[in-house]
C-alpha cells in the first residue's frame, strides 16, 4: 500500500501527529479538494468543472484501477472474496454519511466487512485497517506478482528520503556533481 487518494468533499484531512508519529512520510498522499488541486496528479481528465470525487476516481480509472465501494448496503461481496487480481481502490465513506452518491454511482464493484451483532459498521479507520490488513495478507499468499519493480522501489526510497532529510536538494546536487 503507497498510495492514498484523500477526497476533502466536506472535511479537512488534518493529520493527528500523535496518531500518525510521522508515518505519512512513508505514503504518497494525493488530496483531492475544490480549494487546492496543487495536490492532484496531472492527468488530462482533470478539470475543474466537475467534483473532487470525480476527480479521483477519473484519475484512479485513468491509472489502471477498479473503483470498489466499501458499504454494507449494496450488492457486495465480502473482503475476504474480492477479486484481487486487478488493480483496486477501496473508497470508504464518512462515519456518519458512508461513501458519496458519485461514488456508489461510479463504482465497478462493492465490498463489505462481516459484521456480527447490531452494529452495522465500523468507524473508517478500523475498516481501512481490517481492510487492508485482509487484502495484503491475501496477496502474500496468493501467486500474484503484486510487487513494486527495482526501477519503482528506487523511485519511491527517492521520495521518502527526499521526505525524511533536510534541504534534499543540496545533497542531491552535491551527490549528483561527485558522479560526474
Amino acid at each position: 500500500i503507497q498510495d492514498v487518494h484523500i477526497v476533502e468533499n466536506q472535511n479537512k484531512f488534518e493529520p493527528n501527529p500523535d496518531v500518525e508519529l510521522g508515518s505519512l512520510k512513508w505514503l504518497t498522499i494525493h488530496k483531492y479538494n475544490s480549494k487546492d488541486t496543487s495536490t492532484l496528479p496531472s492527468t488530462p481528465l482533470r478539470v475543474t468543472s466537475i467534483g473532487v470525487t470525480e476527480q479521483c476516481i477519473a484519475s484512479l480509472k485513468t491509472n489502471g484501477y477498479k473503483i470498489v465501494v466499501t458499504s454494507p448496503h449494496k450488492n457486495d461481496c465480502s473482503i475476504e472474496e474480492l477479486d484481487i487480481t486487478k488493480k483496486t481502490a477501496l473508497f470508504f465513506g464518512t462515519e456518519m454519511r458512508g461513501a458519496t452518491p458519485v461514488a456508489f454511482e461510479q463504482a465497478d464493484a462493492f465490498v463489505k466487512i462481516p459484521m456480527v451483532g447490531f452494529t452495522e459498521s465500523l468507524n473508517i479507520s478500523v475498516s481501512a485497517a481490517v481492510s487492508l490488513f485482509t487484502l495484503s495478507s491475501r496477496l502474500k499468499r496468493s501467486s500474484i506478482d503484486w510487487k513494486l519493480s527495482e526501477d519503482e522501489e528506487t523511485e519511491i526510497r527517492l521520495a521518502w528520503l527526499r521526505n525524511t532529510i533536510q534541504k534534499p536538494e543540496l545533497l542531491e546536487k552535491e551527490f549528483l556533481e561527485k558522479g560526474k
